[in-house]
């Protein structure tokens, strides 16, 4: 009597996939899913509601109340300074980031460890304090004879002082992690330094610069006390979060509340931007 034996059906692998995925399910109904609503509930109490919230108090008065509110001419004049700046400070940060990045990885000098640790003091200074050092420096009474109290290059500097880390930090770990042998191997084949970096590098560090410039571009838009003191309090210097607080202390709270809808809605759609771009990078492989 033969035996027969039955080949592998091509239905086996994705009964197997079925099967994992089922097993995974079960597993998030018990402590995964505990502590997936726990994450939910606490981002939610962080998050989710007081945006919610401050989207509803904008708009309280209507579309035509919250549209008058963001087109009236001192909140347009802020928001167009507001993200200006934060561009024109994202466009810097991906360029000097990347640069100081470059220096503190594949550089070695006296002082390299002190050059890593102040470039995060701007993470642990209070921004007013920031503010503060910024106008000692650059204020009337400029010790270096530089003098921005009251102008929009101000607005930029102390937009730039408050982002840096975000470029710095988003660049360097990707570059310890590249492998230095493609570049040495471009090198054997005759490419100059520039070349290399250009077609070697320079691809495999855009994902983190441009992370790292949207972050600086999301801080920057919502930037209030490094800007407070060096903007001389003058309405051409006016940036949004401060024609907000404005707004508050004037009792104005839906005007205020559409302005930072608007602001929310903007940095929503540069990240959301972000990540599309990322995606279909990694999808080209």
């Amino acid at each position: 009597m033969s035996t027969v034996v039955e080949p592998a059906t091509a239905a086996s692998p994705a009964r197997t996939r079925a099967a994992r995925d089922a097993s995974g399910a079960a597993r998030l109904g018990a402590g995964s899913g505990l502590g997936l609503g726990v994450a939910v509930l606490w981002l939610s109490l962080l998050v989710l509601i007081p945006l919610a919230a401050v989207v509803s108090r904008g708009f309280s008065g209507g579309w035509s109340g919250f549209w008058d509110n963001i087109t009236d001419p001192s909140a347009v004049r802020a928001l167009r300074l507001t993200v200006v700046s934060s561009l024109l400070v994202a466009a810097i940060n991906a360029v000097m980031g990347t640069l100081l990045a470059w220096v503190l990885v594949r550089d070695t000098f006296p002082g390299k460890r002190l050059v890593d640790v102040i470039i995060d003091i701007p993470f642990a200074l209070p921004t007013i304090v920031a503010g503060l050092v910024l106008l000692a420096v650059y204020g009337t009474d400029s010790p270096v004879g530089i003098h921005l109290l009251g102008t929009q290059r101000a607005i930029v500097l102390g937009l730039l002082f408050v982002t840096l880390p975000f470029s710095v930090r988003a660049v360097q770990p990707v570059l310890m992690a590249l492998d230095r042998e493609v570049e040495q191997a471009a090198a054997c084949l005759g490419a100059s330094p520039f070349t290399t970096f250009r077609r070697v590098v320079l691809p495999l560090l855009l994902p983190a610069i441009a992370s790292g410039a949207t972050l600086a571009f999301a801080r920057a838009m919502g930037e209030y006390g490094s800007v407070l003191l060096i903007s001389g309090g003058l309405s051409r210097t006016k940036v949004s979060s401060m024609y907000a607080y404005q707004k508050i202390e004037n009792f104005d709270f839906p005007a205020a509340a559409a302005t930072a809808t608007v602001l929310l809605a903007v940095s929503l759609l540069v990240i959301v931007g972000l990540d599309q771009l990322q995606r279909a990078a990694a999808r080209r492989g």
